[in-house]
């Protein structure tokens, strides 16, 4: 069973809490059936951090046992600016449900996962508009070992990432989760050089996927990638929203592999290049 909590702007005007939510949700028969529970805008997240009802949905840990699947901070623009969101440190989380095999995330602001450890954990996503360094070095250093998908928003200076390349680094040696088969390192500011610093990496050569979209890729890192022997290798790669010249989509066309170079931008009148995703 997939449930989802969320409470509208004029509900928490009105006094209605997550936390409440989730306590109804605890004593109901549905409790126990609950395998994907999504939580949305939990109320001004503008203003309130996971903080507000983390304790209380750790509390109820029992009464949702075959919870495998969780999504913290599903909400759009219109309920809050994806920079806006306030997170906090989730790792507690992964601490009371061992059964847990996926967990979404979406904001960075204040996020941490420290210590990131979970032995069933295969799906990690973190979605927002820049993600900082220090969340970068905990997923580096972490236990994962049944890690299969690992998909990274990383975004821009602006709101959030305040790293380079060399925190991107540890991430394409190939040692960290071996059974990892789908790497997303997307919506960077600096796709052009994952990209060349991922084309010849030792990661490549145990993904399946490799998905490189929303970022604002330019011929120099794509041409990089077609070059590479071990790109060639790959089930798919996802290039989508892109900043490549028509010349080197239609090398890519050519080129016989399953990638995705949909969705082309320009760059704006002063040669600007933006992600999918920052504010």
């Amino acid at each position: 069973m997939e449930i989802r909590l969320s409470v509208g702007y004029d509900e928490y005007e009105e006094g209605v809490r997550m936390s409440e939510l989730i306590e109804k949700l605890a004593s109901s028969a549905d409790g126990e059936k609950l395998s994907i529970l999504t939580i949305g805008d939990w109320g001004q997240a503008y203003e309130n951090s996971p903080d507000s009802f983390l304790e209380t949905l750790i509390s109820h840990k029992d009464s949702f046992p075959n919870l495998t699947k969780l999504f913290i901070g599903d909400m759009g623009f219109e309920e809050c600016e994806v920079s806006w969101i306030n997170q906090t440190n989730l790792s507690p989380l992964l601490a009371a449900f061992p059964n847990l095999q996926s967990l979404s995330i979406k904001g960075s602001q204040e996020l941490s996962l420290q210590p990131l450890v979970h032995e069933k954990l295969q799906e990690l996503v973190i979605i927002c508009g820049g993600l900082p360094k220090s969340v970068l070095e905990e997923i580096t250093s972490a236990k994962l070992p049944e890690l299969k998908k690992l998909e990274l928003y990383l975004g821009v200076d602006d709101y959030g990432f305040d790293g380079g390349i060399e925190d991107v680094m540890p991430l394409l040696q190939g040692d960290l989760f071996p059974k990892l088969t789908y790497l997303g390192l997307k919506d960077s500011e600096i796709q052009d050089e994952i990209a060349i610093a991922i084309a010849d990496a030792p990661i490549l050569d145990q993904l399946e996927i490799l998905d490189l979209s929303y970022g604002t890729l330019s011929d120099e890192g794509g041409k990089a990638l077609l070059a590479s022997e071990r790109v060639k290798k790959l089930k798919h790669l996802n290039l989508s929203y892109h900043y490549m010249s028509d010349e080197l989509l239609l090398r890519w066309k050519q080129a016989g592999l399953s990638v995705d170079v949909t969705d082309q931008q320009e760059t704006d009148e002063d040669d600007w290049r933006y992600p999918f995703l920052t504010e």
